[in-house]
């Protein structure tokens, strides 16, 4: 089984965040989370193993439970 990594794969991670930013730009909220679900079935396809997937939804979900 191989693991999620957490750790930055993005050799200048700023360039990363800037072109999330970019995509963003102009989108309404609902847009924004239409594209946001697109990109995540995107990724997870291009993934490809569930176990990975899974733990993803975890970590990503956790983030928000700590934050109510």
């Amino acid at each position: 089984m191989t693991e999620l990594s957490t750790l930055s794969n993005f050799s200048v991670p700023d360039e990363f965040y800037e072109r999330l930013i970019d995509a963003h730009r102009d989108l309404t909220t609902e847009q924004s989370h239409a594209m946001n679900a697109a990109l995540v079935l995107l990724l997870s396809n291009h993934i490809g193993k569930l176990d990975i997937v899974s733990d993803a939804f975890q970590k990503a979900r956790a983030t928000i439970e700590q934050t109510d």
